[in-house]
């Protein structure tokens, strides 16, 4: 693939995509952590077994990983796959004060500050040599409070997927899309489909647009500072309802089961593209669509789409009684072996830098787009505070989608929320 080397390059500069809203990286180096320094531990002695909680449908590539760590190590590990979007961090709150925690499990980048903060997770120590492994991004993600609470797995972020039997190539800008949808739509045949109305892919938007979360401040997020109404974030808004209000998307992609509904029309051919993640790649390779993927076009302001960004990655728990080799162990199952292993199983791409350029990776137009999305995207922000702005702004969104509000005042009333709700669950020290 016609420079797939130079753009992989991009996914070592997720830096950038990071520094609006990320920690710096020298003010928040692990405490133990030098350029130069390695860190030094006694090893202690070893346990029977480790216990982990690997991600639902995900432990056929934790196997591999697993048994390399046993011959190399002579410690048994056994896993359990939990859902990694709310049932381990729930589950974990439960089984850790009962004395049946695991010593590793896997959480999206997200809920690392708040898991940290309830005491679930603790922060571990490695040598530079091992951080120096990930990409800087991917390592500030896994970062809170200038602490290190684990180390990445996989990124993802959405981008732009296409029937190539519906459309051609695809389109550098959303006008393109846009005018694309207005002669191909048809009886139950779509152009593109967003789900707009969820905040996660509305933020692409909204921040391409001008928006932000919360802004940074002094290396760290300002839960006190929210742009969601401000200028830019208005007119992505307005821009959003204009998709819905000229009938270009179905009625059905509104609510929860928007999701379900894009998902079903894609993988039956009714739609030309939409806007999705690199999970959605199997199931429509599964019914059959030959699909193409892209970076997000340009949005009619000429900047790039600033989608969501997550990191997944392997943490140690606070309750468990071996922390030096359950770090060993998660040290073990990202380095690049088993990261590029895991990959080959479950195409979920890894952070690691020595496999940019590798053409496993580096020959797949999926992995090849994601890495490319990644440089403009930012990163869910992982402080606590962020469980209070995806209620309001999915209602806020949904109002405006629906033509019952416009957008400044449905954007200023779930602004308002928010800051409510910071104000009575994380009061200032």
């Amino acid at each position: 693939m016609k420079k797939a080397v130079s753009i992989f390059m991009l996914f070592v500069l997720l830096l950038g995509v990071l520094s609006a809203c990320g920690p710096d990286r020298e003010a928040t180096r692990p405490a133990d952590t030098g350029k130069d320094k390695e860190t030094k531990t006694e090893e202690p002695a070893k346990p029977e077994k480790l216990v982990v909680w690997e991600d639902t449908d995900k432990g056929i590539a934790l196997e591999p990983a697993i048994a390399s760590f046993e011959e190399k190590y002579g410690i048994t590990v056994e896993f359990q796959e939990l859902g990694m979007a709310d049932k381990i961090r729930d589950q974990l709150r439960l089984d850790g004060p009962a004395g049946n925690a695991p010593d590793v499990v896997t959480l999206p980048h997200d809920q690392i500050g708040q898991v940290a903060i309830e005491g679930l997770i603790q922060e571990i120590k490695v040598d530079q040599s091992v951080i120096d492994t990930f990409t800087e991004s991917s390592i500030t993600a896994q970062m809170f409070d200038g602490k290190l609470y684990g180390l990445p797995k996989a990124t993802e972020t959405p981008v732009f997927i296409y029937n190539k039997a519906l459309m051609e190539s695809a389109p550098k800008t959303m006008d393109e899309v846009y005018e694309f949808a207005k002669n191909f739509n048809q009886e139950g045949k779509y152009g593109f489909i967003a789900v707009w109305d969820d905040f996660y892919f509305a933020h692409g938007v909204l921040a391409g647009m001008g928006g932000y979360v919360f802004k940074e401040k002094d290396g760290s997020l300002d839960p006190a500072n929210i742009g969601l109404n401000n200028d830019g974030a208005i007119k992505g808004a307005e821009y959003i309802q204009k998709w819905y209000s000229e009938g270009l998307f179905p009625n059905g992609i509104i609510g929860q089961s928007g999701g379900t509904t894009r998902d079903g029309l894609f993988n039956e051919g009714s739609i030309a593209s939409m806007m999705n993640g690199p999970w959605a790649f199997q199931g429509a390779k599964d019914a059959g669509i030959d699909i193409g993927v892209a970076p997000m076009p340009k949005l009619p302001n000429g900047k790039n789409m600033k989608t969501f960004m997550g990191v997944k990655g392997w943490h140690v728990t606070a309750f468990t009684d071996n922390a030096y080799w359950a770090t060993k162990f998660v040290e073990h199952i990202t380095n690049e072996e088993n990261a590029k292993k895991r990959y080959e199983l479950t195409q979920e791409i890894p952070p690691v830098k020595s496999l940019i350029d590798d053409p496993v990776i580096a020959e797949n137009e999926g992995a090849k787009a994601v890495a490319e999305q990644s440089q403009y995207a930012v990163p869910m922000p992982n402080i606590p505070h962020i469980a209070e702005v995806w209620e309001p702004m999915a209602s806020a969104l949904q109002t405006i989608a629906t033509g019952k509000s416009e957008a400044k005042p449905a954007l200023d009333d779930a602004v308002k929320t928010i800051e409510t709700n910071i104000e009575s669950n994380h009061p200032t020290k």
